[in-house]
């Protein structure tokens, strides 16, 4: 008996091969890429939720609300960095263990530092982020990934953006 398309020789069926017009290994190369972006994108995520909860000082009130409308810009932000993996046919990261491997960003201080330390760290981790989405313009270039260059193109200007405006705030 001859087996059906799209079932494997187990019997079980078989995911049906992707032919998006981008070769596997560009996939690949671009997937990983992107899984740097989720993971800096999330570890920063994490950073400023945690410095909306613990900040301090005279300008509290200013920063716990601008912290939270970041947090939620780039909670906002992970899903559709995950879901352009996933439909490159790779699997997204997602576990503490997995993005403490792949992130550039540094985790949050154990201990809070003061406010204009905590702008500071954001300042360095959203020049972070962008440098990593960056580097991906090469790859999503050449594969032809409009997509894929349409997200980092949309991350640069909220990383960007957001590191300038966190600076204003450190100027004399």
């Amino acid at each position: 008996m001859a087996k059906a398309p799209g079932k494997a020789a187990s019997g079980k069926t078989s995911a049906p091969s992707i032919n998006i017009g981008i070769s596997d290994k560009d996939r690949a190369a671009i997937a990983q890429g992107l899984s740097r972006l989720l993971a800096d994108t999330y570890t920063l995520y994490l950073t400023t939720h945690n410095f909306h909860w613990n900040v301090t000082g005279p300008m509290f009130n200013t920063l716990h609300t601008m912290f939270m409308a970041q947090y939620t810009e780039l909670w906002n932000a992970v899903d559709p960095i995950a879901e352009r993996i996933r439909s490159l046919g790779h699997v997204a990261p997602g576990s503490y263990a997995e993005f403490g491997k792949l992130a550039t960003v540094p985790d949050a201080p154990a201990k809070p530092p003061k406010a204009m330390d905590m702008v500071r760290v954001l300042v360095e981790g959203h020049e972070a982020v962008a440098r990593t989405a960056r580097s991906l313009f090469p790859l999503a270039d050449k594969a032809s990934d409009e997509p894929t260059a349409d997200l980092l193109t949309q991350r640069l200007t909220v990383h960007e953006q957001t590191a300038w405006m966190l600076r204003s705030l450190l100027e004399e």
